[in-house]
């Protein structure tokens, strides 16, 4: 099943449709999701995308702000958010970089961070019903640092993995709206030269691209002021962009991970234990975000 699908089926549809999932145990909500991978894939992008298809309210956890807080303030501050998301129900909270603040627990963790997950959980238990039309999602580079008591709150666990060849195309056709582009560019043959890259990665490298001829303009109008030419409208007209623009480009926009690194295959391995994608399937969520 890819992200598109197990998103609709585990928070869309209960979100959108609650009177649909009230008999038996199909009225049993799913109290978390976790969408994992490698950075720059998107995750936070579609935890929003379901808040609005659904129209529920998103509420974006802080991680770093809540375990900064003082002994008390902090499990205060765990109680008010699900709370306030009961009030505003159907809700998501959304807690991206998890691991900062529920990993897993050894002798040297602070008594603060392990108050606030007992609150945290305690918290999350009570969401026993779709009836309470409220979901907690969380994202992470690093999943396999995660409490196992955290993944048992968190059944259904997705692995939003870089973009194929077919979905960075996506990406390029997205991010190079309204830019003029060569004819001999070639979309396809970008995107097979952009393999490694992330969706974020990709769009900064269009964004470059695209910088890197507004600049040049930019120089060639400043030798034309030095030299008292009058800059006239058409003299601001920018040439489309070529391949090579990209290639210099990508020569300053590195992969933020690269396909062969540790990190990346660490979260692979993970997630053929642990996750829905364990079965070589690419699992990126780029079709849910772009198309």
């Amino acid at each position: 099943m890819d992200v598109k699908e197990t998103l609709k089926e585990n928070t869309v549809y209960p979100l959108k449709y609650p009177q649909l999932f009230q008999e038996g145990s199909a009225s049993q909500a799913v109290k978390g999701l976790l969408l994992f991978g490698p950075p720059g894939t998107g995750k936070t992008m579609l935890a929003k995308a379901v808040a609005t298809e659904t129209g529920a309210t998103f509420l974006n956890v802080d991680s770093a702000s809540i375990s900064s807080k003082w002994y008390g303030e902090a499990e205060k501050m765990a109680r008010a958010v699900f709370t306030l998301a009961r009030k505003l129900a159907p809700t998501i909270i959304f807690i991206d970089e998890i691991d900062s603040l529920l990993s897993a627990r050894d002798d040297t963790e602070r008594s603060t961070i392990a108050s606030v997950k007992t609150t945290l959980m305690r918290e999350w238990d009570g969401l026993s019903t779709t009836a309470d039309r409220v979901l907690v999602i969380g994202a992470t580079n690093r999943p396999y640092t995660l409490d196992e008591a955290i993944l048992r709150r968190m059944p259904r666990r997705v692995m939003v993995d870089l973009p194929d060849k077919a979905e960075r195309i996506s990406i390029l056709e997205v991010g190079l709206r309204g830019n003029r582009l060569a004819a001999s560019l070639s979309l396809d043959t970008l995107a097979e030269r952009l393999d490694s890259y992330s969706g974020s990665d990709v769009r900064e490298v269009c964004r470059e691209a695209a910088v890197s001829i507004a600049n040049a303009k930019a120089r060639e109008l400043e030798e034309m002021a030095s030299r008292g030419e009058p800059l006239v409208g058409s003299r601001f007209a920018l040439r489309p962009l070529k391949m090579a623009d990209f290639e210099a480009a990508m020569k300053k926009i590195r992969p933020s991970i690269p396909k062969d690194s540790a990190m990346r295959k660490k979260v692979h391995e993970w997630n053929e234990q642990f996750g829905e994608g364990g079965n070589g399937k690419n699992n990126s969520g780029y079709e849910s975000i772009y198309l």
